[in-house]
C-alpha cells in the first residue's frame, strides 16, 4: 500500500517515512498543497497524512478538495490542540487526525489501524436497501440515496455501516468511537456527533427532520431505516 505524506517541513516528512518504509509501506512525498494534490491525483495513494499548516494552499483546501472526489482515508497533522480545531478536521471530511509534537511510531500504529478496517469489512457481499432511497453496498463499500452516489469519507461510512447493520439497537457514542477510530483513538464524544451531523446532512434530505440516524438522548445514536 501507498501513504502520500504532506508536510512542509522535510524533516517530518523524512521521518515519516523512514517509518512508514520500514514498516512495509510505500511511501511518496509533497511539501506543498498543489504538489499533494497533483501528485494525489496520478497516483492514487491508499491514504494521506496531511499537515493542516501548509503555506499557500492549506491543509484544509487540499482535503476538502480530495474530498469532492476521493473517500481515502486522511489522518491530519496539527499542532492545533484545541476541540473546536479538531472538529472541524473532521467536518471538512479528515477520518483521524495527531497532535504536533507526535511519535512516527504512533502515527504508524494509527495508519495500520484504519488501513486494517477499511480493507477488512469488504467480505459481507450484500446490499442493503432502506425505505426512503437509501442502499448501502458492502461489495464497493458506496451509499446511494435515490440512486445518487453519496461520497463520505472512511469513517462516516464506517459509523453508517454498523449503525445500518443493526437496526433499533442503541449505540453510545464510546462504541461508535471504537467502531470507526479503533481503540487507540483518544478523541471526544463529539467526534462521533460531528460525524453524524456531516452524514445526516449527506444522506437525509430534511436534517432537521432525522429519517435514518435518530438521537437517543443522553446515551447515543439508533438508526431507525426499515
Amino acid at each position: 500500500m501507498t501513504i502520500l505524506v504532506v508536510d512542509d517541513e522535510p524533516r517530518i516528512v523524512d521521518a515519516v517515512c523512514s517509518y512508514l518504509e520500514a514498516a512495509g509501506y510505500k511511501t511518496l512525498q509533497a511539501g506543498a498543497g498543489e504538489e499533494a494534490l497533483a501528485i494525489f491525483k496520478a497516483r492514487q495513494p491508499d491514504l494521506v497524512v496531511l499537515d493542516l499548516m501548509l503555506g499557500q494552499m492549506s491543509g484544509e483546501e487540499v482535503c476538502q478538495t480530495i474530498r469532492r472526489n476521493s473517500s481515502v482515508p486522511i489522518i491530519m497533522l496539527t499542532a492545533k490542540t484545541d476541540e473546536e480545531s479538531l472538529l472541524e478536521g473532521l467536518a471538512i471530511g479528515a477520518d483521524d487526525y495527531v497532535c504536533k509534537p507526535f511519535s512516527p511510531r504512533q502515527l504508524v500504529a494509527r495508519i495500520n489501524a484504519i488501513l486494517r478496517r477499511t480493507t477488512s469489512r469488504s467480505q459481507p457481499a450484500d446490499v442493503l436497501t432502506f425505505a426512503g432511497g437509501l442502499t448501502l453496498d458492502s461489495r464497493s463499500r458506496q451509499v446511494f440515496f435515490k440512486d445518487e452516489l453519496i461520497q463520505l469519507t472512511r469513517s462516516e461510512y464506517a459509523l453508517l455501516e454498523v449503525l445500518a447493520r443493526h437496526p433499533d439497537r442503541i449505540f453510545s457514542r464510546d462504541e461508535l468511537l471504537e467502531y470507526a477510530f479503533g481503540d487507540h483513538f483518544n478523541g471526544y464524544d463529539r467526534t462521533v456527533d460531528s460525524h453524524i451531523k456531516n452524514l445526516r446532512q449527506k444522506i437525509e434530505p430534511k436534517p432537521k427532520e432525522p429519517r435514518y440516524i435518530r438521537t437517543v438522548f443522553g446515551i447515543g445514536y439508533r438508526f431507525s431505516g426499515q
